[in-house]
């Protein structure tokens, strides 16, 4: 459906970075072992979808301000920007400032009828990332890590590059890999691609040049006297071997996926000369080398204080960056195979804290908010759900995170109600099946 009165627009493991770091040592055989393929039920339906892009808006945008604005709610709901702008796709609009996203509004669709009931930060997070309520007295772990198990090692991943990235920060506010273990973590890749050399950590070290790395490599070698003399143990040749894949990682042609300084000028320009401009042409690069799930963790939405201030500097870096990557991605062919899921754990109070110290803030509000999705095989140019003249409820098609999640899981190729084995030797599903699923045929059909 498409936009009315009362919707608008934007509408003790050893883990695999000290494997990375600590590569040329006798503990990296050890610490690579997650870079092997584990057994696992293969998904049984095709689909387009080989990866996701997930940009996280850790904090929470506010969904008034962004994809659903209600200037005629009046100005204690809509602050200033009160002359949301048309879109590309007839009678959908977007707040002001994202002009660039207006002109790709037909590659991807909005719902605006997001909603859970936790307000915390941690709870909100576990619950969208996971599709799951805590209480069971198990961690669930989160889509980047069920695809990891079942788009990555599960089918017998062979690239060094892990199959589960975070741009550039881990998340910090729930365990990503839950009951699966360290080896479903993500790995954080540190450092600022927007930085010359983007310093990933345990593959780029600032300072140190490549051929330096080569001659401490081959003065390691010529110091460890012991491995010498162990050629031929099975476990001394499995080190070696572990090692040559770390240095590989390191000194050969798998860690250039991260070397954007090899891209187009013109084009990184476009993506933006912001950290998350250059996170979303590194995301890019990653899907495009096969990588199943990258998350751009892009924080600052957390706007208690100062709502409107921090959005004229965030917004207009939102908009190059996700155009940019929309437009990319469609012309290299990328976007169909490719899953974008934008979004944060929750929305922002509409009505708005103009008394100090607020100074015109906005609050934690699950109640309602929005998502945007792209890629795969989601429709695009829609609209799915409304709010209310305010912003305050959800209007029609309420959608819980665990349906949103089916859905991104069934567009995957994995079945939704797939199970895994958890640490009390019972079988949970990948998604928590509850009344809030009800809906999920007739969302999946409008998305």
């Amino acid at each position: 459906m498409k936009d009315n009165k009362t919707s608008g627009l934007f509408t003790g493991a050893i883990t695999r970075r000290q494997a990375i770091r600590y590569g040329a040592i006798a503990f990296s055989g050890l610490a690579l072992q997650g870079f092997f393929p584990l057994s696992a039920k293969p998904a049984v339906k095709r689909s387009k979808a080989k990866s996701i892009i997930q940009i996280w808006m850790w904090g929470g945008p506010s969904h008034l301000d962004t994809f659903d604005p209600k200037p005629e709610a009046g100005y204690d709901y809509c602050g200033p920007f009160n002359k949301p702008i048309e879109t590309n796709v007839k009678g959908i609009r977007i707040n002001e400032l994202l002009t660039l996203t207006a002109k790709q509004a037909d590659k991807f669709s909005i719902i605006r009828s997001m909603t859970h009931e936790s307000g915390g930060h941690e709870t909100a997070a576990y619950i969208v990332q996971t599709g799951w309520r805590p209480g069971d007295g198990l961690v669930h772990p989160c889509v980047g890590a069920v695809v990891s198990l079942k788009k990555g090692y599960g089918k017998g991943y062979k690239s060094l590059v892990p199959p589960y990235i975070v741009v550039t920060n881990p998340q910090g506010r729930f365990s990503e890999a839950g009951f699966l273990g360290s080896k479903y973590k993500p790995f954080a890749t540190g450092g600022d691609p927007n930085k010359t050399p983007f310093a990933v950590e345990g593959i780029v070290t600032p300072g140190i040049t490549e051929q330096r790395q080569i001659n401490r490599r081959e003065l390691l070698s010529k110091l460890d006297v012991y491995r010498q003399s162990m050629q031929g143990n099975s476990l001394i040749d499995m080190l070696n071997d572990y090692e040559a894949q770390a240095y590989d990682l390191i000194l050969g042609n798998s860690g250039k996926v991260f070397d954007l300084s090899t891209e187009d000028q013109k084009l990184k320009d476009m993506y933006g000369k912001s950290t998350f401009g250059q996170s979303c042409l590194l995301a890019r690069r990653l899907v495009e080398a096969g990588v199943p799930y990258v998350t751009i963790n892009y924080g600052g939405w957390d706007t208690h204080k100062s709502n409107f201030e921090t959005m004229r500097n965030k917004l207009p870096e939102f908009d190059k960056g996700f155009s940019t990557l929309l437009q990319d991605l469609s012309e290299r062919g990328l976007l169909d195979s490719t899953i974008i899921w934008c979004g944060g754990e929750f929305g922002r109070t509409p009505k708005i804290a103009w008394e100090a110290p607020w100074n015109g803030g906005r609050h934690h509000y699950p109640q309602v908010f929005s998502t945007v999705v792209a890629g795969g095989s989601f429709k695009s140019g829609e609209v799915i759900g409304s709010s209310n003249s305010t912003g305050t409820e959800v209007a029609d098609h309420p959608v819980h995170p665990e349906t949103l999640i089916s859905i991104i899981y069934e567009k995957l190729g994995i079945e939704p109600d797939s199970t895994l084995r958890n640490p009390q030797g019972t079988e949970t599903s990948i998604v928590q099946s509850n009344d809030n699923n009800k809906n999920y045929d007739s969302i999946k059909k409008l998305l």
